[in-house]
């Protein structure tokens, strides 16, 4: 039977990971530490960019007919058709608030904080809901969505929303 304070080492050992080793220990004073080796990862086909996510190559989102971003790179300087199309994006997002909301300051324009990035052709326009802008307290979420991402053709087309539902 064990007593009680080997079931309390023997607790604090699962709970601290283990025995330590010299994989796991602190490196010492002095010593020479190298930096682990990192799995090169795989190609991803749609984009040729590099995969890495332990060994296992993510599949690119596809919906509605379009391959969505993994990251979006916001645009350094905006050129026309970059601004119809954040244009189009927030008309869009503005629409979907009720109408009883139009003068508050955190359903506005105001409200919100446009990124937008090109891929392929096209424009990717993320709106995020930035209440903090308008005197609410940092981090405060009004709904459910706490961004918009909108796929949108050069001319400000909407082609399609990005299909998270919360």
């Amino acid at each position: 039977m064990l007593k009680p304070h080997h079931l309390l080492l023997a607790v604090s050992l699962l709970q601290d990971g283990g025995v330590e080793t010299s994989a796991t220990a602190p490196p010492k004073a002095g010593s020479r530490v190298s930096a682990p080796r990192m799995d090169a990862g795989t190609l991803d086909a749609g984009t040729g960019k590099a995969v890495v996510d332990g060994g296992i190559a993510r599949k690119p989102i596809i919906a509605e007919g379009i391959q969505w971003p993994d990251d979006l790179q916001p645009l350094a300087t905006l050129d026309g058709p970059a601004v119809l199309a954040a244009h189009a994006a927030m008309q869009r997002v503005l629409s979907g608030y009720p109408k009883e909301y139009a003068k508050s300051c955190a359903f506005s324009a105001r409200g919100l904080e446009v990124i937008v990035g090109e891929e392929r052709g096209m424009y990717f326009v993320r709106i995020n809901s930035r209440p903090d802008k308008c005197g609410w307290a940092p981090g405060t979420v009004l709904g459910f969505d706490e961004f918009e991402l909108y796929a949108v053709s050069p001319e400000g087309k909407v082609l399609a929303r990005y299909p998270y539902h919360p």
